[in-house]
């Protein structure tokens, strides 16, 4: 009986928590062509968000702090990066927070209050992150023209103070990108909140 007990146990965490993997550098954008809702009410695809020189996705919300504290970093590094042509999309993946702080209309108000300048979608039942391997907000993955995976990780290396920044990753990699050079350092770690999957 106890073993039973114990294998039900195994069995229920087994089945509780999605396996996520990490998408590596150099593969293709993830499900390309899936339409994403975006506040606006239009729906969009990452292909169709793509700029000449590539694109820039970045895994987002409206209420984790590491996100709300750098809204200015997110501005300043969307705003670079269209600003060589790099299509910017943010994506919400807190499928569990969606009756909450998370909702649609949420996401409405808080892209109006931020004056974001570029898509923010809903991503359904997490499936966008999923594909991607995305654990965290904020958590940034660059493709080049050809729609390959050139960086991933953080806008830079402290996100607990942009006073003391020693590096900017993301940007330092979109200027190598549009310069046709390759990515010095093509991963960093995320610091931020867990995505809110439904398990």
């Amino acid at each position: 009986m106890k073993k039973s007990g114990l294998f039900v146990l195994a069995a229920v965490l087994l089945f509780a928590f999605r396996t996520v993997t990490e998408l590596p550098i150099g593969a293709p954008i993830p499900k390309a062509d899936s339409k994403l809702k975006d506040v606006s009410g239009r729906e969009l695809s990452l292909q169709e968000a793509r700029g000449s020189n590539g694109l820039l996705v970045m895994f987002s919300c409206n209420t984790c702090p590491f996100v709300v504290k750098n809204q200015k970093r997110t501005q300043e590094i969307g705003s670079y990066a269209q600003g060589r042509k790099v299509g910017v999309i943010l994506v919400n993946s807190n499928e569990a927070q969606r009756g909450d702080d998370d909702s649609y209309d949420a996401m409405k108000a808080y892209a109006k209050e931020q004056g974001y300048k570029w898509s923010y979608v809903v991503d359904q039942n997490s499936e966008i992150a999923d594909a991607f391997g995305a654990t965290r907000t904020p958590e940034c993955f660059l493709f080049d023209k050809d729609g390959k995976l050139v960086y991933h990780g953080a806008i830079d290396d402290n996100p607990a103070n942009a006073e003391a920044v020693g590096r900017k990753h993301l940007q330092i990699a979109i200027d190598e990108l549009t310069q046709g050079k390759d990515i010095a350092v093509k991963t960093s770690r995320s610091v931020g909140c867990g995505i809110k999957r439904v398990q």
